[in-house]
This record gives C-alpha cells, sequence and structure tokens, in this order.
C-alpha cells in the first residue's frame, strides 16, 4: 500500500504553501472594470456619488478588445513578473467572471463572455502563477451597506460573498493566491472569516490567502509604501504605476524604470515581494508608459536578477547617496543607482570584504580601512544606466553602521575598549 503523507503542523504548512511566493519577488497587479470607461479612478462611483441606476448601464456599454489578458500576461513575462493578480470584482460589485449568483456579470452582461477565464488561461500560457483578487466590500449588492445593521441582511450578503469565492475557487482549475480587499462594514466574525479561509483551503489546498479579510492570513499586503512585516512574516508591497489604480489617463505621474528597479531592491532587501498595478483601459490596452518601463526592468532583471530574486537575506543597510544592499548568504550586493565614476566609496561596512566584482563582469580594486570601503578602477560611466550592482563577498556577519555626525576613527570601532590605567595614589600630607 502507498504510504500516506503525515499531515503538516499549520505552520510548516503555510511555509509549504508559501515557498514559491518568496521566491517570486515580482508580481504584475490588474485592476479593471466598469470605472475603466469613465477613467477618473476605481472609486470614481463612490467620490462622485454616482447612484446605483446611473452607474449600472455601464454593464452593457463595457466591450474589451479581443483576449487582452494575453497581452498583460506576455508582458509580465517580459518584465520578469512570476505571478499575476486580477480583480475578479471590486468595490463597484461587477463581476468580471460568470457568477450563477448575479447578473450583473461579465458573461451576462456587454463583455458576453467570461473574462476571468480569459485571464488565467492566459497565465498558464505564459507560466506564470494565478492570482485572485476578490473584494468583500460591494456598492452594487442591496445588502453591501445594510448587513452591518440587519441580522438578516447580513445572512444573505455573506452566503453571497462565500458563493462567489467558491464559484472562483471551483471554476478555473488550480489558484494560487486570493487576494481579499476591503472588509467594509464587517468584522472577521460577522463575515465569518475563519469558515471563509477554511472554505478556501479545502477547495484550493495550495492557495496562498492575503490578510484583508480581517485575519492575518498568509502574508502581509503593505499598500502604497514598502514596510517589512514582523521576521520570518512574509509580505507582499502592492504600489500602483502612478496614483491610481483603475485606468486614470488624467493622472499621468508615471514611476520610471529606476523607481521601480529600487522598489525591487528594497522589497528584497526586506524579504518581501513587489505587486505592481497597471490600470488597462477600457479594450484592455495597458496605458504608456507602463509596457515601456516593464521591458526596461525586465531586461535590467535579466543581468541582475540574483540580486533580487536570490537575494533572500534581509539586509537592512543606511542610506548612501550611490544605492544600497541586497544580500544571498555570504554575498552583499550593492545596487548603485548613481554612478560616481572611477571610484566608490561605501561606509560603515562591519565585515570584512574578501573580493568585488561588477556582477556578470571583472573583478574590481578595492581597498578597506577600518568603516571605509573603496572601491578603484571602475568604468567612468555606469556600465548599467538603471542600476549598475556591484558583488561583494565578506566574512564575518555583515551589517552597516553609521551615525549622524562625522566622526573620524583612528582606531578599529569594533575592538574590546582598552581598560583605563589605575590611577595613582597619592600619600595624604
Amino acid at each position: 500500500m502507498p504510504a500516506t503523507r503525515k499531515p503538516l503542523k499549520p505552520q510548516d504548512d503555510q511555509q509549504r504553501r508559501l515557498a514559491w511566493f518568496r521566491d517570486a519577488r515580482f508580481g504584475m497587479f490588474i485592476h479593471w472594470g466598469l470605472y475603466s470607461q469613465l477613467g477618473r479612478h476605481e472609486w470614481v462611483m463612490n467620490r462622485e456619488r454616482i447612484p446605483v441606476a446611473e452607474y449600472e448601464p455601464l454593464a452593457d456599454s463595457f466591450k474589451p478588445g479581443k483576449w487582452p489578458a494575453r497581452k498583460w500576461a506576455q508582458l509580465a513575462k517580459e518584465a520578469g513578473q512570476r505571478y499575476m493578480v486580477m480583480t475578479t470584482k471590486h468595490h463597484e460589485g461587477f463581476c468580471l467572471f460568470d457568477s450563477a449568483l448575479t447578473d450583473y456579470n461579465a458573461k451576462r452582461r456587454g463583455p458576453g463572455r467570461d473574462l476571468v477565464a480569459e485571464y488565467v488561461e492566459a497565465c498558464r500560457e505564459q507560466g506564470l502563477r494565478v492570482g485572485f483578487y476578490y473584494s468583500l466590500m460591494d456598492w452594487h449588492h442591496p445588502d453591501g451597506a445594510r448587513c452591518a445593521r440587519n441580522e438578516k441582511a447580513r445572512r444573505r450578503f455573506v452566503d453571497y460573498i462565500h458563493g462567489q469565492i467558491r464559484e472562483l475557487l471551483t471554476n478555473y482549475g488550480k489558484i494560487d493566491i486570493l487576494w481579499y480587499d476591503v472588509n467594509w462594514p464587517l468584522s472577521p466574525e460577522g463575515w465569518e472569516s475563519e469558515r471563509m479561509n477554511q472554505m478556501a483551503l479545502e477547495l484550493q489546498p495550495d492557495i496562498i490567502i492575503n490578510n484583508r479579510n480581517g485575519l492575518p492570513g498568509d502574508f502581509g499586503t503593505p499598500e502604497q509604501h514598502i514596510t517589512p512585516e514582523a521576521a520570518g512574516r512574509m509580505w507582499e508591497a502592492c504600489m500602483t504605476f502612478n496614483t491610481s489604480w483603475g485606468y486614470t489617463p488624467i493622472d499621468t505621474d508615471y514611476k520610471s524604470a529606476r523607481h521601480v528597479v529600487e522598489m525591487l531592491r528594497q522589497v528584497a532587501a526586506g524579504g518581501g515581494n513587489l505587486l505592481l498595478n497597471i490600470g488597462p483601459d477600457p479594450l484592455g490596452n495597458v496605458p504608456a508608459p507602463c509596457p515601456s518601463v516593464l521591458r526596461q526592468v525586465g531586461a535590467w532583471l535579466q543581468q541582475y536578477g540574483p540580486s533580487v530574486y536570490e537575494a533572500t537575506d534581509p539586509f537592512q543597510g543606511e542610506w548612501l547617496i550611490t544605492g544600497a544592499f541586497t544580500r544571498k548568504g555570504d554575498t552583499l550586493y550593492f545596487h548603485c543607482n548613481r554612478w560616481p565614476g572611477s571610484e566608490l566609496a561605501i561606509g560603515g561596512l562591519v565585515c570584512e570584504i574578501t573580493s568585488a566584482r561588477l556582477m556578470g563582469g571583472p573583478k574590481v580594486k578595492f581597498r578597506q580601512v577600518k568603516d571605509r570601503l573603496v572601491l578603484s578602477g571602475l568604468p567612468e560611466k555606469a556600465p548599467n544606466p538603471l542600476t549598475t550592482v556591484i558583488e561583494l563577498k565578506f566574512k564575518g556577519e555583515p551589517r552597516q553602521v553609521l551615525g549622524a555626525g562625522h566622526v573620524v576613527i583612528d582606531k578599529d570601532p569594533w575592538a574590546a575598549p582598552a581598560r583605563k590605567p589605575a590611577a595613582k595614589r597619592t600619600k595624604a600630607k
């Protein structure tokens, strides 16, 4: 008889499910829905107080182009992203999937097809992991607000939400991420969040679940800031390309490729992931300059990927005008995003540097005196205009220690302090 696998402890099972996610590092977030037609932010229904009766006809005028998800997935692959997360239902309540629980969905209204099914197939064609975003808050459902005040309404609405999550995790094969959002207006007890998560794990034993149904879940989701969770806790910073999640052409403050590369360095140094959002237009086209920026980032990752993907050991160094670090084992990767010319000085390293080289290139001369490392003989111009990575091998436990004040250090700062000579005794006169 085949041996049965011994059930893992909850913590061990969580780490098993998270293993691929820890290595993935970089994902694409897609916000797409009826709000894309208005082009004034994904919260436009709420911010402009558009009544349901006025907003709902957008479901019939929504006419996406042919299989836009294939373009998204191909772009994600070119960018070096390893997974995608798409809004299956945002706060507006419109479902991009075919749901038996409401006709307010893409199959029965304007698109006339299941847009989530297209997305899932596109991800699999490119070998990307599949994530589903699902908003618990719902501005369209009649019980979406009154569920907080009326028990019968709460029962109906919670059954609806659980039912749709069941549909999503049943009808599309293996799903890798369940990404809840906005658990207003109920408490975790009101949402029956424990039961919700248990259902998800029963339907998808390998799935990972975020922390936005009021429970800790498997990973944290800092939004619009890069802040590591507690030691050992997995996290993913979700960030916009401009300042909006949905298609908003009047918002033109887009991040550059250099900025995205720096965000990747930050999440790697903190042991987390970056989920970078794009908001396609009503047809599903990705707005400029996102494709160009993502392809530049992908080319950079082709050259320096190990300094991000595989640099899984957290290392929080001090700020320097020339760059900052990631770490893997006995290797520090210095991401130099402002090239100083033929010589580069790095202060405060508390470890012995044994070798230095341009990553993927030649060795570099260096000297290390006290807490000052000087690399010399570098090219006058940056080998990579976005960010050049320098690989440093070291001995000891690496730290970077720099105070706010300038102190000239004449002695070894890590040596034991010298004992003061005993004061001479003098006889009393």
